[in-house]
């Protein structure tokens, strides 16, 4: 549960940080969505895989959950068009520490669908050009994924996930409403969990 209050998981990388069989994963993963604690869907890339994720009224108010440092965040999805922009925005709104936005496959420019729902959420969104994260990246950021796909092509381990359903697919409105909405509340429920620091190399877990 601490794993999830950062971001979303696989089974797989769920059971790899804490070193758990298989079977005992998927027994406690169905006992955890019984009790309504987390919820399941698929990727959106590699229909293979599923994610898990945090369901936010679950442990209001029980849940403390794990810490990170960093000196800045890398919000990421593939073409750096909507998403990672929106995300960017939406934490400035959230924390000091500053972000930036890229994506592994950038597109020619911000979706037009994400700057119509900044406008009507009165997000300041800054039509630039989308940028390659190789160009973006320093070794110290803190890397947030909010593409199924970025997230499984760039298999980063010191990344945090957040999957969310990529609004451009559909080009509605609805679509890019419901993203805002799904961005605004897990960047809510994250910026507090991670503090600064820029005399770290890497985000570090607390102790």
């Amino acid at each position: 549960m601490d794993a999830l209050s950062l971001g979303d998981r696989t089974p797989v990388e769920l059971q790899a940080e804490l070193g758990m069989p298989s079977n005992l994963m998927a027994h406690h993963l169905k006992t955890l969505e019984a009790a309504g604690l987390i919820s399941r869907h698929r990727s959106e890339a590699d229909r293979r895989r599923s994610y898990v994720t945090l369901e936010r009224d679950g442990l209001a108010g029980l849940l403390q959950g794990d810490q990170l440092t960093a000196p800045r965040v890398v919000f990421v999805c593939t073409a750096n068009t909507a998403r990672s922009h929106l995300a960017a925005a939406l934490w400035r709104t959230r924390s000091e520490i500053p972000s930036t936005s890229a994506g592994t496959h950038p597109g020619e420019r911000i979706a037009p669908g994400a700057l119509q729902v900044a406008r009507r959420h009165g997000l300041e969104l800054p039509e630039v050009a989308p940028r390659a994260l190789a160009d973006v990246a320093q070794p110290s950021d803190l890397v947030i994924t909010v593409c199924d796909l970025a997230h499984e092509e760039l298999a980063e381990p010191a990344a945090l996930h957040l999957s969310v359903p990529d609004p451009v697919v559909l080009g509605t409105r609805k679509a890019f409403d419901r993203a805002f909405e799904l961005l605004a509340q897990r960047i809510e429920d994250l910026a507090p969990r991670i503090s600064s620091s820029r005399r770290m190399r890497t985000p570090q877990r607390n102790a």
